[in-house]
């Protein structure tokens, strides 16, 4: 008797908003690397953005789909779903525009179909961290999103990534730009309070990995590798290997975070008050993850390593390397020695998101 070979397993057909942005991107490309179908959803005219029109074209190239729409078009978000039988929805758009994804719901709950809903998180879990205002805000209109998801009965998966593996600014500056400190180090409070870094790719991985996983549904799904546990203290003393140099502290205090976020200018005042969660209160870790709702990334896929801090930070030497800067003021280079023991590390440089996206992915 012939016995044939069984088939492989259908994948599910993926939507992806946000795709241009940093951790849309990444979740984009895990998709794309996932053999699974994949439609990207861009706003009209986004293409007229450079950057935006390069990382659209390396989707496209890869085998992406690329729609034009918006969100908050309810009618034509039921059309796009059904037209293309979508499976699984990811939403990474930007923090101005969490809101949106409430016509994004509501289409998913009238077109029936849809397996996994993903929604704009991507950072802390938003009702567990308590940051001041105005990051506060962010995270009630994350949560309003979350009840209406509940309360439709729509399969979710939040993805509780934490920080991003860059150096943690608090002012107006993305780590996408600019290298970690060169000249001296900007330290949070005492600089004890721990942090879960994660690097881009990642975040793509894994979130790729829970889409069709049925240990993931309805569930809060935490980063937290312990080999990415990191103080502010010890990020500086690992990047002072990096560059071959010690750099002088300047300490940042709770009052001086508090100070910037009741000035209420965006984006600095929203990355300060996530920051001051994170480095003074020690948001990512001040709460067990043994509930029912809630599981760790780590026990899912205990095999998937995850990219170390120190790999991220060798990247972003040998992009200090490529552009020839110096270290410091006083114009002392990176040593040769240390450039030649980096050189044998691919490079990948880790960025960062939006703005107001460095600690809590929008």
């Amino acid at each position: 008797m012939t016995v044939s070979a069984a088939s492989p397993p259908i994948k599910s057909r993926v939507l992806i908003a946000g795709a241009t942005g940093f951790i849309g991107q990444f979740v984009a490309e895990a998709s794309l690397d996932s053999d699974r179908p994949t439609y990207v959803l861009v706003r009209p005219g986004v293409a007229t953005c450079p950057s935006k029109a390069e990382v659209l074209k390396s989707l496209h190239d890869k085998g992406a789909i690329i729609l034009q729409g918006l969100i908050s078009d309810r009618k034509y978000m039921e059309k796009i779903l059904k037209v293309h039988e979508i499976d699984v929805v990811i939403s990474a758009v930007g923090g101005g525009n969490v809101l949106d994804q409430l016509a994004l719901v509501e289409a998913i709950k009238a077109v029936g179909t849809i397996k996994r809903f993903l929604p704009s998180e991507f950072g802390h879990d938003v009702v567990r961290a308590d940051p001041v205002e105005p990051g506060l805000q962010m995270y009630k209109e994350k949560r309003e999103i979350r009840r209406l998801v509940e309360e439709y009965g729509i399969p979710y998966t939040y993805i509780c990534c934490n920080s991003i593996a860059s150096w943690p600014y608090y002012d107006n500056k993305h780590p996408a730009h600019a290298l970690p400190p060169l000249e001296h180090f900007k330290i949070y409070g005492d600089g004890t309070v721990k942090a879960y870094f994660v690097a881009g790719t990642d975040i793509g991985k894994f979130t790729m990995k829970t889409v069709d996983d049925v240990r993931t549904i309805n569930k809060s799904v935490h980063f937290r590798p312990s080999n990415n546990f990191y103080n502010m203290n010890e990020l500086a003393s690992l990047w002072e290997k990096k560059i071959g140099r010690t750099l002088p502290r300047v300490t940042v205090t709770e009052h001086d975070l508090l100070a910037i976020a009741a000035e209420n200018i965006i984006p600095e005042s929203v990355v300060a008050s996530f920051t001051h969660d994170i480095f003074i209160k020690g948001c990512q870790f001040n709460f067990s993850i043994n509930g029912l709702d809630d599981v760790e990334v780590g026990t899912l896929y205990p095999d998937e390593p995850f990219r170390t801090l120190d790999e991220c930070f060798n990247d972003f030497a040998l992009k200090l390397k490529d552009s020839n800067k110096d270290v410091g003021s006083n114009g002392n280079a990176t040593p040769n020695h240390v450039i030649e023991s980096l050189a044998i590390s691919e490079p990948r440089v880790c960025l960062c998101d939006e703005k107001i996206s460095l600690f809590a992915g929008i």
